[in-house]
């Protein structure tokens, strides 16, 4: 597959400057300035990299071993870094095939290389697509997934890039309308209850970068509408299946969950 569009080394890019704040290697000059302002602004972000990180290993992990789930569509998926959906997905089930799905040059570059099956009996791809477009993802991923059994819809810490609240009821409902009884969604996004990251995300927005926009906790929670959400139900991520909540560790300026299409 070739790439469509060159890679802008003069804008910011959130995959890139997740990347960064993670430790990775995989940003230009102008993220790695973005994601210091960030912090400078917002410290806790750095921490907020990580835990949106475990989430994912919790969320995989809970789908794979404990629900059954073989088949994950992770789309949104960012620059590889530690421990990622199929890495994740295939030491619990080593026959789970993965379809990555991402839209950034960049990203599909590091794809080829780095997301590699860890399994013989498992599959691992990618798809180039903008989220904002579930008709196409659907489509394409049916030449990988069977879509006659359950599959993990997976939108980690990406929807806030959607224009507005509508278009991300949209594109959700879209792909678990287009998946079968059983499939789960696993999701979660930065929230509104944490003023400074508020701004953050406004000061990010002014750098050229494709704006992020935090949502309330309920509209987080909206999201799931219609699906049966697994204990503790839609929380701070650093909450989701932790000892955190009860030993009454701040909870994150994000939240998410997973439900399960009936």
């Amino acid at each position: 597959m070739a790439d469509k569009r060159p890679i802008r080394t003069d804008v910011p890019h959130s995959a890139r400057i997740w990347n960064y704040w993670l430790g990775g290697r995989d940003y230009y000059e102008a993220d790695r300035l973005a994601g210091e302002a960030a912090v400078a602004g917002y410290p806790e972000i750095k921490t907020l990299a990580m835990q949106s990180r475990q989430f994912l290993i919790r969320v995989v992990r809970y789908l794979a071993a404990e629900a059954g789930v073989r088949q994950f569509l992770d789309i949104g998926t960012g620059l590889p870094t530690m421990q990622n959906t199929h890495e994740v997905a295939q030491s619990a089930a080593p026959d789970s095939r993965i379809v990555y799905v991402d839209n950034d040059p960049l990203v599909l570059a590091h794809a080829r290389a780095l997301l590699v099956n860890t399994t013989d009996e498992g599959v691992t791809t990618y798809l180039e697509a903008d989220f904002n477009d579930p008709e196409m993802i659907l489509a394409d991923a049916r030449h990988v997934l069977n879509f006659g059994k359950p599959i993990a819809i997976m939108y980690i810490g990406v929807l806030g890039h959607a224009r507005s609240y509508d278009q991300v009821r949209r594109v959700v409902n879209t792909m678990m309308d287009g998946v079968p009884s059983g499939s789960y969604l696993a999701l979660y996004d930065g929230a509104t209850d944490d003023k400074a990251y508020v701004r953050m995300c406004e000061n990010y927005a002014k750098t050229g970068g494709v704006p992020y926009i935090p949502r309330s906790s309920a509209e987080i929670t909206g999201i799931f509408d219609g699906l049966e959400l697994v204990e503790p139900g839609v929380v701070p991520i650093n909450h989701w299946r932790t000892d955190d909540a009860a030993e009454g560790v701040r909870g994150a300026s994000a939240w998410g969950g997973v439900g399960r299409k009936p």
